[in-house]
């Protein structure tokens, strides 16, 4: 059994995860662990591909967070101070308060 090769790796949000499986769904059957994500983002992915994609930009224009980071937060949207410091960890204590509270702001508004 030859395996498959992996050509390239990247990081990416649950909503564009989500929109791989559903065209991946449409062309042929998809295998035992790829219908459970479909099914697992289909109930939990709470943001548009659209909306992540605006959300990440925005994110990312803070210079403050790593692409892994800005992905956590796309994907968990956090709802509080609480909430991000467990997406961010120790990295929590080197943003500002003012910091803190724009990229919530920027998720409550790409979240609705």
């Amino acid at each position: 059994m030859k395996m498959d090769e992996i050509l390239k790796e990247k990081l990416i949000t649950n909503a564009e995860a989500l929109e791989i499986l559903k065209n991946r769904a449409k062309e042929k059957e998809l295998g035992y662990e790829q219908k459970n994500a479909l099914e697992h983002l289909k109930k939990y992915c709470n943001i548009s591909e659209k909306k992540a994609q605006e959300l990440m930009q925005k994110l990312a224009e803070m210079n403050k967070l790593t692409e892994r980071q800005i992905i956590s937060i796309v994907n968990l949207l956090p709802k509080d101070r609480d909430d991000l410091r467990v997406i961010l960890e120790k990295d929590y204590k080197n943003l500002s308060e003012e910091e803190k509270t724009l990229i919530l702001d920027n998720v409550s508004k790409f979240s609705k």
